[in-house]
C-alpha cells in the first residue's frame, strides 16, 4: 500500500546507488521479522537522497508495506513542533484509520499533541516528565501499529527539524523494541556545520549499533553519462557529457538543471554562480509565474492553494495559469494531497528567497500574516499560530509579532514542545523593548503564561511583565532539558529584582534556582532555598509562600532531618488550605507523613500518606500519587514490612507507568528492588534495578539502582562487580549530593568491599567517616546494616596482625555508635542484637546463647539472607562449644540451602568449609548422628597440603612471597606457586581474601590464644 509518495525527479532512469538501495531493502526484510530498523541517509543538497528514497518506497509498496512520508518544515529559527511526525501520522491515519485508533486507544488526548486529529489537546499536566511521557506513548503506538504489518516511516530534511522532532527521533531510535517498522530520516550533510543543532544528534546516533547511516557520494563520470542518457533518451555527445560533469561536479540535481536550461535555450545565459544556475529557469517564466514563485518561496516549505490565492490576489484563472507555467518548468509541484504547492527542490526555493529585496521580503510576509489573520481556515488550525508568528516576525512588525509569538509559545507548550516554547519566548523577549508600552499594557498573563502563580493580583486584568516571560522561559528550559539555560534565566530575573520591589516573585525564582543548582550538581540547593524563605517570611499566605515552605520541608527531610521540617510542612498545609491549593496541600502532607514515621509515629505517618495516595489518584494528580507510592514503599521497608512494600510498589509502578512518569516509575521500582532483596528474591531485585537504569537518564535514580546492584554483588561474593557498581553510584550521585539516604548506603558498600578484600584499615577509616557524618533522625535503616558490616569485619579480622593496631578504639567506636542508634521496630532490634554478638565475637567473647538470641530475633522477619548468616554463626558457636551436633547439622543444612538458593557464594562456601571441618553433612540433618566428631586438621579438610598450610599461615599474617621464602627456606618462585595453588583451592581472588578467609574460619589460632581452645 503506497501512501503519500510523490516523485520529484525529472530523471526517468534510477542511476547507481545499488549498494545503498540494497541496505534499505535488507532493512525492509529484517523489519518483516519483527526487528524494527532505523536508518539515516545523508548527502549534500541535490546529490540524490530524495530519488533513492523514492525508489526504496516503491519497493516497499511493492512488498505491501504501508508508507508515510513527513518533511521537516523550514519556518523561522525553529520549525513547527513535530512537523514531520504530524504529517506522517496524518497519512497513516488516512490509510489505516481503525488500526491507528486502536493503537492510540486510551491515550488519544496525549497523542493529540503530535496528531491533533485524534482528540482535543489537553492543557496539562506540564512537568519535566511530560515530554518523555509523550515520546513513550508515541513509540508504543507505532509498535502496536506495526505489529501485524510493515510500516515505513520516512522523515525528510532533518537538517530543518525542530528540537522536539530531533529529541523524539532520538528516543524512537533507542526505544523501539518490536514491530515491523522501518524508520528512515534524511538530512542535508553540507548544511550540518560544526554548530548545527543536528550535529550532536548525528554523533550520538553513530554510537548506536541499531542505527545504520548511509552517506551518498556524488556521481562519477560514468553515472552522469547514464543519467544524461535517461533524461535525453539518447546518447549524448562526449563533449556535452564532459561539460555537464565538470559544471555539476557529479551532483545529480545540477545535472538535471543543466539539461533543463539547455532545453530552454538558456545555456548561453549560464554563469559559474550556483545561484544563477538555479534562478536561470525561473527568470524565463512569465511575469505572473515569477511573482507566484517568489511568493511561494516566502510561504514556507509548502503553501496551501487557498492561502496562495489570497496572498497573490490574482483571479483563480490567472493563478492557475501562473502555477501551470511553474509546474511545467519543474520549479513547483503539487503536494501529494493536492492541497498546495512546494518547490521541486529546496535549493531552488532558497535561491529565489535569497534573491528577494529586503523590503520585498517583509511585504510578502506581511501579506501572508494579514490574510491568515483575516481567515484562519486557509491552513490547518494547528499550524496557524506558529506560521502567523513567523510571518509577522519576518514582516518586521514588532507590535503585531509580539502577541503572535507569545500565542505560538502557548501552542508549543500545549504540545509539550518545550524547546520550541523557549525559542519563541526568547524571541518575544527580544521584541519586548521594540513594542510601545501602551501596547504591552494590553497583554495579559492569563493569555500567555502558566507557571508563575497569581499572588494578590488578577492575571486577567494585570498587564503582562517581562518577568512573566522570564519565569515562563525558565520553566520551559527546565522541562526541555536545558537546565544551564534555565539557570542563566533565573540569574537575569534576580538581577532585575534586586531592588526588592517584588519579594514573592524573587522567592519564586530563588526556589527555581535551588532546584536547578541541585539537579546540575552545583550544590545542594539550600543556600538558594534559604533566600526564598527569607523573602516570604512575614508576608501574607500565597501560593509562592506555600510552595517555598513545602520545598524547604522536603529538602530538610532529605538532607537535614529534624523537628523543624515537620513544622514547616504543617505551615505549608495551613497556607495551602487558606488559598485553596489542594495539590500543594497534598504534597506537603506526604512530607508530613514521612517525617512522622521517621520520628516515631509510624501508624499516623502511614495513614497520612495512604490518604494522599488515594486522594491524588481520585483527583487525577498522577505525579503526587507517584510521590506517595515512592515514600510509602520506602517507609514500609524501613519498618521491616517488605512484603507489603513490594505489593504497593507493584501497584504504584503500574499507576505511574500508565501516566508515563518515568522518573517516578524508576524510584518506585528502585524501592521495590530494595524490598525484594530483603525478602531474598534476588533475581527479581536485580531485574527491577536494571529496569530502573533503563527507564531514566536522571542521575539520582540511576545511582540508587547501581547501589542496589552493588548490594546484590556483595552478597553473592562478586567483589569486583560490587566495586564497579559502587563507583558508578558515586559518579551518578556526584560530589554535591549530601542526602543521608544516599550517603549512608555508600559507606555501607565501601565497608563491604573493603572487608571482602581483607582491608580492615580501610573498613575503620570508612566507619570513622560515617560516624563523623552522623546518623540523622529516621536513618537508622541505613546505619544498622553499616554497623553490622563493620562489626562482622572486625570479628573476621580477629587475630590478624595488621588489625591489632587501633582494634580497641575501633570496637569502642562501633559500640558507642550502636548505643546512640534507635531501634524502633523488630527488624532493627534484631540488627542491634546481631551487632552486639559480632562485637563479642571480635573479642572471642561470644557464646551459643548470644547467637541463639540473634537467630530468634531474625527468624520472624522474612529476611532469609540475614537469617542464614545468623545461623552460620550459631552453628559455629555450637560446634565450638561441643553442643548438640544434630541440632547444629539441621541449622547448617537450612542455612546452606538458603545460600544455595540465593546464590550467596561467599556464605555458601563458608558454610561448606565449616561442614567440611566439622565433618557434618550438608544433606538432611538426620544423618548427622552417625558422624563422629572431627579428628582431622581443619586446614587439611580444605584440601591443602602441609606445605600449603605453612604458606597460608604466613599469608594470613601479611607476609610477601620473599618473606615466605626466607621463613620456609624455599625460593620466591616456589612460594609464588604455592600461593597460586592456595588461591585456587580456596576459590578466592587474592592474598587479602585468602587471609580474610583464614581468619574468618579460625584456621590458625591467634598468638595470644590457646591453640587447643
Amino acid at each position: 500500500m503506497l501512501g503519500g509518495v510523490e516523485t520529484r525527479s525529472v530523471s526517468p532512469v534510477f542511476v547507481g546507488r545499488a549498494d545503498e538501495l540494497a541496505v534499505l531493502t535488507d532493512a525492509l526484510t529484517r523489519a518483516a521479522g519483527q526487528e524494527p530498523q532505523a536508518l539515516l541517509i545523508g548527502g549534500e543538497a541535490g546529490v540524490g537522497k530524495t530519488r533513492l528514497t523514492e525508489e526504496f518506497l516503491c519497493e516497499a509498496a511493492r512488498r505491501g508495506a504501508v508508507v508515510a512520508v513527513g518533511g521537516c518544515v523550514e519556518i523561522g529559527a525553529e520549525g513547527l513542533p513535530f512537523a514531520p511526525f504530524s504529517t506522517a501520522l496524518r497519512i497513516l491515519h488516512r490509510l489505516l484509520p481503525n488500526e491507528l485508533a486502536a493503537a492510540a486507544a486510551g491515550q488519544e488526548g496525549e497523542l493529540a499533541r503530535i496528531l491533533p486529529e485524534l482528540a482535543e489537546t489537553p492543557r496539562g499536566p506540564h512537568d519535566e516528565e511530560s515530554t518523555a511521557r509523550l515520546f513513550e506513548l508515541t513509540a508504543r503506538m507505532l509498535e502496536r501499529l506495526a505489529a501485524e504489518r510493515t510500516v515505513v516511516l520516512v522523515l525528510e530534511d532533518l537538517h530543518w527539524a525542530d528540537t522536539s522532532t530531533r529529541h523524539l527521533l532520538s528516543y524512537l531510535f533507542r526505544a523501539l523494541g518490536s514491530g515491523r517498522l522501518v524508520l528512515v530520516a534524511t538530512y542535508r550533510a553540507d548544511d550540518v556545520h560544526r554548530r548545527h543543532p543536528l550535529r550532536p544528534l548525528l554523533a550520538e546516533l553513530d554510537r548506536l549499533r541499531t542505527v545504520q547511516r548511509i552517506e551518498l557520494p556524488r556521481f562519477n563520470r560514468a553515472e552522469v553519462r547514464r543519467q544524461l542518457v535517461g533524461i535525453l533518451a539518447s546518447q549524448p555527445e562526449e563533449d556535452f557529457v564532459e561539460s555537464v560533469f565538470a559544471r555539476s561536479d557529479g551532483n545529480a540535481f545540477f545535472v538535471e538543471e543543466l539539461v533543463a536550461s539547455r532545453s530552454s535555450g538558456c545555456l548561453t545565459g549560464l554563469t559559474e554562480s550556483l545561484r544563477d544556475l538555479l534562478l536561470v529557469r525561473v527568470e524565463v517564466l512569465p511575469d505572473a509565474a515569477q511573482r507566484v514563485v517568489r511568493i511561494v518561496a516566502e510561504g514556507g516549505s509548502t503553501v496551501e492553494y487557498a492561502l496562495l490565492r489570497a496572498v497573490t490576489r490574482l483571479t483563480e484563472d490567472e493563478l492557475i495559469e501562473a502555477l501551470r507555467s511553474a509546474v511545467g518548468a519543474n520549479i513547483l509541484l503539487a503536494t501529494p494531497d493536492g492541497d498546495g504547492y512546494r518547490f521541486r527542490h529546496s535549493l531552488v526555493r532558497e535561491a529565489v528567497s535569497d534573491d528577494l529585496l529586503p523590503g520585498e521580503r517583509a511585504r510578502v510576509n506581511r501579506r501572508y500574516a494579514e490574510e491568515l489573520e483575516a481567515d484562519g481556515t486557509l491552513i490547518r488550525a494547528e499550524e496557524r499560530v506558529i506560521r502567523l508568528a513567523n510571518y509577522w516576525y519576518y514582516a518586521n512588525d514588532a507590535v503585531k509579532a509580539l502577541p503572535a509569538v507569545l500565542a505560538a509559545s502557548v501552542a508549543a507548550r500545549r504540545r509539550h514542545a518545550y524547546s520550541e516554547q523557549l525559542r519563541l519566548l526568547e524571541r518575544a523577549m527580544d521584541l519586548w523593548e521594540g513594542v510601545p508600552e501602551e501596547i504591552r499594557g494590553e497583554l495579559r498573563p492569563a493569555d500567555y503564561t502558566d507557571v508563575y502563580p497569581p499572588c494578590g493580583c488578577d492575571p486577567a486584568t494585570t498587564p503582562l511583565q517581562h518577568l512573566d516571560l522570564l519565569a515562563e522561559a525558565t520553566v520551559s528550559a527546565r522541562f526541555g532539558g536545558e537546565r544551564e539555560r534555565a539557570l542563566k534565566l533565573t540569574k537575569t530575573a534576580l538581577r532585575l529584582l534586586e531592588d526588592g520591589h517584588d519579594p514573592l516573585r524573587a522567592a519564586w525564582f530563588w526556589t527555581e534556582r535551588s532546584r536547578l543548582v541541585a539537579s546540575l550538581a552545583r550544590g545542594d540547593g539550600w543556600e538558594e532555598l534559604a533566600k526564598a524563605q527569607d523573602l516570604v517570611r512575614g508576608l501574607p499566605p500565597s501560593q509562592v509562600h506555600a510552595d517555598v515552605l513545602v520545598r524547604a520541608a522536603s529538602w530538610g527531610m532529605l538532607h537535614n532531618p529534624g523537628p523543624d521540617n515537620l513544622a514547616a510542612a504543617e505551615r505549608a498545609v495551613e497556607y495551602a488550605r487558606m488559598i485553596g491549593a489542594e495539590d500543594t496541600e497534598l504534597n506537603a502532607r506526604i512530607t508530613i507523613g514521612t517525617l512522622l514515621t521517621d520520628s516515631g509515629e509510624p501508624e499516623r505517618g502511614l495513614a497520612e500518606m495512604y490518604f494522599v495516595k488515594d486522594r491524588a489518584a481520585e483527583l487525577g494528580l498522577a505525579m503526587l500519587a507517584g510521590r506517595a507510592h515512592i515514600n510509602l514503599t520506602s517507609q514500609l521497608e524501613s519498618m521491616g514490612r517488605s512484603r507489603e512494600a513490594v505489593e504497593l510498589a507493584e501497584q504504584g509502578a503500574a499507576l505511574v507507568k500508565k501516566s508515563q512518569l518515568r522518573d517516578s516509575e524508576a524510584w518506585v521500582r528502585g524501592n521495590m528492588a530494595e524490598s525484594l532483596y530483603s525478602l531474598g528474591r534476588w533475581d527479581e531485585a536485580a531485574t527491577e534495578a536494571r529496569r530502573t537504569m533503563s527507564l531514566v537518564s536522571s542521575s539520582a535514580p540511576r545511582a540508587s539502582a547501581c547501589a542496589r546492584l552493588s548490594y546484590l554483588a556483595l552478597a553473592r561474593g562478586e567483589l569486583a562487580e560490587a566495586a564497579t557498581q559502587l563507583a558508578a553510584a558515586r559518579a551518578h550521585f556526584g560530589p554535591h549530593d549530601g542526602q543521608p539516604q544516599h550517603r549512608l548506603p555508600l559507606f555501607r558498600l565501601t565497608i563491604g568491599v573493603a572487608a571482602g578484600e581483607g582491608r580492615i584499615a580501610d573498613v575503620r577509616t570508612e566507619v570513622a567517616k560515617a560516624v563523623d557524618y552522623g546518623f540523622p533522625l529516621g536513618h537508622h535503616r541505613y546505619a544498622w546494616p553499616m554497623l553490622l558490616a563493620a562489626a562482622s569485619a572486625e570479628a573476621d579480622a580477629r587475630g590478624l596482625p595488621a588489625a591489632e593496631a587501633g582494634r580497641r578504639e575501633a570496637l569502642k567506636a562501633l559500640r558507642e555508635a550502636a548505643r546512640r542508634l534507635a531501634a524502633p521496630v523488630p527488624v532493627w532490634i534484631a540488627h542491634a542484637e546481631y551487632v552486639r554478638a559480632e562485637l563479642l565475637r571480635a573479642e572471642a567473647g561470644d557464646t551459643v546463647a548470644d547467637w541463639t538470641a540473634v537467630e530468634a530475633a531474625v527468624r520472624p522477619l522474612e529476611r532469609p539472607y540475614l537469617l542464614a548468616r545468623a545461623r552460620h554463626r550459631l552453628v559455629e558457636a555450637q560446634l565450638g562449644s561441643g553442643s548438640d551436633r544434630e541440632a547444629a547439622a539441621g541449622l547448617l543444612h537450612e542455612a546452606y540451602a538458603t545460600a544455595e538458593r540465593l546464590g550467596a557464594r561467599r556464605l555458601r562456601e563458608d558454610l561448606a568449609l565449616l561442614a567440611q571441618r566439622a565433618r557434618l553433612p550438608l544433606g538432611p540433618a538426620a544423618t548427622a548422628k552417625a558422624l563422629p566428631a572431627p579428628d582431622v586438621d581443619p586446614v587439611e579438610a580444605l584440601g591443602l597440603t602441609s606445605r600449603e598450610r605453612d604458606v597460608l599461615r604466613l599469608v594470613a599474617v601479611g607476609h610477601t612471597n620473599r618473606q615466605i621464602a626466607e621463613e620456609l627456606f624455599i625460593s620466591p618462585k616456589t612460594a609464588s606457586v604455592h600461593v597460586s595453588n592456595i588461591l585456587a583451592k580456596l576459590s578466592v581472588a587474592g592474598r587479602g581474601e585468602a587471609a580474610a578467609l583464614a581468619h574468618r574460619l579460625r584456621l590458625f589460632a591467634p598468638a595470644h590464644e590457646d591453640p587447643a581452645a
